[in-house]
């Protein structure tokens, strides 16, 4: 019997590409383990209504952590017309199975690294080490949406005075998203923060929110940090606006190390972290906490790239690095990570966003022996 069980969740267009690129890695470095396909993506709505199937759900409790490839997601109207004709008008809405496998299993870190690798020509600057953690069941991406804005939701907003000028709107030309911040959420995704923090040995923590503006949901969001900061003495914590964050990402990227957030903030300021060191090909994030951690690489299933072995598959398997991490094979972790810092470094493979002409199957095989040659 294998020593763990992993879940294969390649999902769809390129993240099938970029998953088969993780394979010879996984077997360079003798990961004992089975490997577990589960379904998800386009192809699970299109045809059963549920891009998240129950089966999968019930897969995701039977493993120890899960790599997942990407999905394709599209706008409510696009989403319904694709599904086949026998579940078209039946009232299926379409929802992210990412967002949901978050919630459903209480994956509230989502702890994404940006590390500029020697050799990178897309590096911003070279000496980038970030680490984003996002809050991520709460906040914008909570689904606690409304449209119509009618009844009982519409009578309480009319109470709020900031209220007065919306209230001449019709029901059916508004859409209202709540953005949900609680103490315990955002509690334990800054805790995560300083853990991590003060186990890598960085000097800080800063809390990127708008409390000067989003008084009531930045600002518990700021009390909740300042409170877990006391419990850190060694570490400082810095906080700013996220408007400001952005201008200080582009201009000192340097002086920062670790970042926590909410959600939206979490998700864009996460991808500019991405572009400073190389862009979404470099990008990979682990969703960590509650029942089963799943990792994967940031960038989407890229439909117009599917086919042709083209994407950088290094996201997907700096993933793979963070899944290794989580369930305790470290040192195996440490040799993928300094096989993909050897490849780039190289520069004899690269992707056609670095400039080059190598397949994606041919940087994944390069990283694999690149493996073979540590171990």
């Amino acid at each position: 019997m294998a020593k763990y069980k992993i879940g294969w969740m390649p999902g769809d267009g390129v993240g099938q590409e970029t998953m088969d690129a993780c394979k010879p890695v996984l077997e360079a470095i003798g990961l004992d383990a089975e490997y577990v396909h589960l379904d998800i993506g386009w192809e699970f709505w299109r045809t059963e209504g549920d891009a998240l199937p129950q089966r999968t759900v019930d897969g995701l409790r039977e493993v120890d952590a899960a790599l997942f490839g990407a999905i394709t997601s599209k706008p409510k109207a696009e989403a319904e017309a694709e599904l086949i004709p026998e579940l078209q008008g039946k009232g299926l809405i379409y929802r992210s199975p990412i967002v949901r496998m978050r919630q459903t299993f209480d994956q509230y870190s989502n702890m994404r690294p940006c590390r500029a690798f020697a050799g990178n020509p897309l590096n911003y600057r070279d000496d980038i080490d970030l680490v984003v953690f996002r809050e991520n069941t709460e906040g914008m991406y909570g689904g606690v949406e409304w449209c119509p804005v009618d009844g009982k939701i519409r009578e309480a907003l009319n109470e709020h005075p900031n209220f007065a000028r919306f209230r001449e709107v019709e029901p059916s030309k508004m859409a209202f998203s709540s953005r949900i911040i609680t103490w315990k959420g955002a509690t334990r995704i800054v805790r995560a923060a300083f853990e991590y923090a003060q186990k890598a040995g960085y000097p800080s923590v800063t809390v990127v929110e708008k409390p000067n503006v989003l008084r009531e949901t930045s600002g518990m969001f700021l009390d909740a940090a300042r409170a877990v900061a006391k419990d850190y003495p060694n570490i400082e914590m810095w906080d700013t606006n996220i408007d400001a964050m952005a201008m200080w990402l582009i201009k000192n990227p340097q002086n920062y190390g670790v970042i926590v957030t909410s959600n939206l903030f979490g998700d864009v300021i996460s991808d500019l972290c991405a572009q400073l060191v190389g862009g979404l090909g470099f990008a990979a994030a682990g969703n960590i906490g509650g029942e089963v951690a799943v990792f994967e690489p940031t960038h989407g299933s890229a439909p117009k790239y599917f086919g042709q072995d083209k994407v950088n598959p290094i996201a997907n398997i700096l993933a793979l690095k963070m899944m290794l991490d989580y369930i305790g094979e470290t040192e195996k972790g440490q040799v993928v990570l300094n096989a993909v810092a050897k490849v780039i470094a190289d520069g004899k493979v690269r992707t056609y966003d670095m400039g080059g002409s190598s397949k994606c199957s041919e940087m994944g095989q390069a990283v694999a022996d690149a493996c073979t040659a540590m171990v």
